[in-house]
């Protein structure tokens, strides 16, 4: 059920030509969604890397290169300055087999900056290497070691949820498509990657009469409550094209959310969910984890889900650091947020000490915050508790609220200018401005929140704003009722320019179709603008 998608349009840098377009037809029947065994049509039952290939957290001189497999196998990375693959190095990577579900990640070392990196990867049968399956092309920048060099990224989140999957009618998940043709340096998906808790129907029937049609999977008609299922929600997206097109062109910085385990989870939950069998969260959000892990190339997650963290520190040259941050593994149970006083949290004691001095330590023109949840926006969890950090009582921090104010507070007292802070999460599109002038709490430094989203779920109405830190939202879109599907309204993804030469940083609030919405033009060196 897969849909060709238009020509690819000429960028701002040199991309693969007919080795992409190449790699992305491969077909892909919706079986593979389900299930992890060679395909009959696999040629002499070589190891095949139908679900494409994706680069992440490229910095100057590295990245990771992910595939997956049908089969055993071993992955073989090659690079080259060229298409041609002319004077190419060799990269040897790990035996992909059912502990990883058949995924793997090599990492690379030592890359030329501000180039365009080709690389190939190439499956072998681990009992004789000469039987290999076609090689997967794959592109992607690696970031300037000069700041004269500009910088291009996008950011959105918020995918396949409330019941809108691939829908093959309209192109399926074409806001990649429309991602990839604005040629990014990278993108940066702020959450939400999968809706774990959001199973999927063949068919929606629209409040004006019209078919809503999903490509549909075994892992994605109910709840995931196994990592199998887990392991399935993932695989999802990459059935479609333009999904598998866009891995191949732009490197992703991906972070979580909830959805990726279940809908406003926190640590030690106990569900009163009748979909699920399995109650306890933790065991939930630890099987997704490793899912999780074993799906996007993350420099501080290995594969097996068990060690490392989300929340990270990307390097992109000069000009850019960006700051992922995880509201989810470290914070406290939701509830009204009134506390008078809370050192865990959203982010945890000893995430935000981490954050506090990695900003002190950035020498980036910029230092985008990538929060998977906005700051002053109400966003509850159910009719008394809180799912983020604003709470609703527009005067002195609570709750949450004050490790957010211990961290502004520091900001402005240690003179880190250039924050910047993207989110997604809501389900719309804005931008607000905080400023202590307007504010319940002053002590900190005025900056800007974006958000973006949704890139393939439902659109919902904006939510609330808490006057604790003082925000004035200058532009919003919104649909004006709750889970619009993608065939009713456009979805939203930002996009993010700095000039090499002046070091301004453009932020463009983009609807699907190609209309800019909003723009603001962010001046460096500054504390607070």
């Amino acid at each position: 059920m897969s849909v060709s998608p238009p020509s690819p349009l000429p960028g701002r840098r040199s991309v693969l030509r007919g080795s992409l377009a190449a790699s992305a037809a491969l077909a892909l029947p919706s079986a593979l969604g389900a299930a992890g065994a060679a395909p009959a049509f696999a040629l002499s039952g070589r190891p095949q890397a139908r679900w494409g290939v994706q680069a992440g957290d490229v910095t100057t001189d590295s990245g990771l290169v992910w595939v997956r497999s049908d089969r055993p196998a071993r992955m073989i990375v090659e690079t080259s300055a060229t298409e041609s693959f002319h004077r190419s190095r060799k990269w040897h990577g790990p035996l992909l087999g059912p502990d990883t579900d058949f995924t793997g990640t090599v990492p690379l070392r030592g890359l030329p900056s501000g180039e365009q990196i080709h690389y190939r990867v190439t499956l072998a049968d681990p009992d004789d290497y000469r039987r290999t399956g076609d090689p997967v092309p794959g592109t992607f920048r690696t970031a300037p070691s000069k700041r004269r060099q500009d910088v291009r990224f996008l950011w959105s989140g918020d995918i396949v949820g409330q019941g809108w999957g691939i829908n093959p009618d309209i192109g399926g998940l074409y806001a990649y498509e429309e991602m990839r043709r604005r040629n990014p340096d990278f993108f940066l998906c702020s959450g939400d990657t999968i809706y774990a808790d959001g199973p999927l129907s063949s068919s929606v029937t629209l409040p004006d009469g019209r078919i809503w049609r999903n490509v549909t999977t075994e892992e994605k008609s109910k709840v995931a409550e196994t990592l199998a299922e887990y392991r399935g929600n993932f695989r999802y997206s990459l059935l479609d094209e333009n999904v598998r097109r866009f891995n191949a062109q732009v490197p992703t910085i991906t972070q979580w959310d909830d959805h990726e385990v279940t809908n406003n989870w926190y640590p030690g939950e106990i569900l009163t969910d009748a979909r699920y069998t399995v109650k306890d969260v933790n065991t939930l959000a630890t099987r997704a984890r490793k899912a999780f892990s074993e799906y996007f190339p993350i420099s501080t997650l290995p594969a097996t889900g068990e060690d490392g963290r989300v929340h990270r520190v990307v390097r992109h040259g000069p000009l850019l650091d960006v700051f992922v941050l995880d509201m989810r593994t470290f914070r406290n149970a939701n509830s009204p947020d009134r506390q008078t006083d809370d050192t865990v949290g959203i982010l945890g004691a000893e995430q935000l000490v981490w954050l506090k001095r990695e900003l002190a330590r950035s020498r980036a023109v910029w230092k985008v915050i990538a929060s998977d949840m906005p700051l002053g926006l109400v966003v509850p969890d159910g009719a008394t508790d809180i799912e983020a950090v604003a709470q609703g009582d527009p005067g002195a921090p609570l709750g949450r609220e004050l490790q957010i104010a211990e961290l502004l507070r520091f900001v402005k007292h240690r003179r880190i200018t250039g924050t910047v802070w993207l989110t997604a999460d809501v389900h719309y599109t804005s931008a607000q401005h905080y400023d202590p002038s307007r504010a319940a709490f002053k002590d900190f430094a005025p900056f800007w929140e974006f958000v973006s989203g949704p890139l393939a779920a439902g659109g919902f109405q904006a939510n609330a704003l808490d006057g604790t830190f003082g925000p004035d939202r200058v532009f919003v879109q919104a649909p004006d009722r709750a889970n619009v599907s993608p065939m009713e309204s456009p979805q939203y993804f930002g996009e993010v320019d700095i000039d090499g030469q002046s070091g301004e940083l453009t932020v463009r609030l983009r609807a699907t179709g190609g209309a800019v919405l909003f723009t603001k033009v962010l001046q460096p060196g500054r504390v607070g603008q």
